[in-house]
């Protein structure tokens, strides 16, 4: 027996309203991948100066940068955030030997944090016992979106300033041609993601990463993709 009329066109009504949000989120997701990847261009420009400078491990380029923006002036101290437990300032020193000065002076390694959460709070921990009030954050190009958020939740007051660097031997800025680029960095859009909506969501709205963001020098960030998701 054929279901009455109605009964059926209200199936076809939710089958279609169904698939009209599967699309729209699909667009936005798509949108707001977009978004995300020309932000990271935007991050590798020269920085200004700070009160100090923090590495996130993941890459030797990282701290290597981070020690030339030290030896540049544009801080007077950097944190090295995530090192190994095992590593000491003395085997950086001879990976960078133009820079054993400063690392005998003018740097510090965190050995606690194991991922981005834990790097946005040993940085507030060191910040706020040194009374830095801007830094500059080096980390990979890809990476740096997702940082950035973690910081503001972990420390909305600190001004951070981003310099990002571009991973060795794959080319971000011509992801659709690297299938390895594509894949790194669409696992790093779903993980910014996750963190924006859940730094979204916690404590106060206009203590939040989005709001302090949308004040600040990362304004087109967060406001894009939260436009375009």
């Amino acid at each position: 027996m054929r279901p009455p009329p109605r009964r059926r066109s209200l199936a076809s009504r939710l089958a279609g309203t169904l698939l009209g949000a599967a699309v729209l989120l699909a667009v936005a997701a798509a949108l707001g991948f977009l978004v995300f990847v020309a932000t990271l261009e935007r991050h590798m420009a020269e920085p200004v100066r700070a009160d100090a400078i923090v590495a996130l491990t993941g890459g030797t380029q990282r701290v290597t940068d981070a020690l030339d923006l030290l030896a540049r002036g544009k801080g007077d101290r950097l944190l090295i955030s995530g090192v190994h437990e095992t590593t000491t300032l003395e085997e950086i020193a001879r990976l960078n030997p133009e820079h054993v000065r400063l690392l005998s002076c003018c740097v510090d390694l965190d050995h606690r944090a194991r991922n981005t959460i834990g790097n946005a709070i040993e940085t507030r921990r060191w910040a706020a016992e040194r009374g830095v009030g801007s830094l500059i954050v080096v980390t990979s190009n890809y990476h740096m979106p997702r940082t950035l958020l973690e910081l503001a939740n972990a420390s909305p007051d600190l001004e951070v300033i981003p310099y990002a660097v571009a991973p060795a031997n794959l080319d971000t800025a011509a992801w659709w041609h690297e299938p390895n680029a594509a894949r790194l960095l669409a696992v790093e859009y779903l993980k910014f993601l996750a963190v924006w909506l859940r730094t979204a969501v916690e404590g106060d709205p206009e203590r939040s990463p989005a709001a302090h963001m949308m004040s600040g020098f990362q304004r087109p960030v967060a406001p894009a993709l939260a436009a375009a998701i």
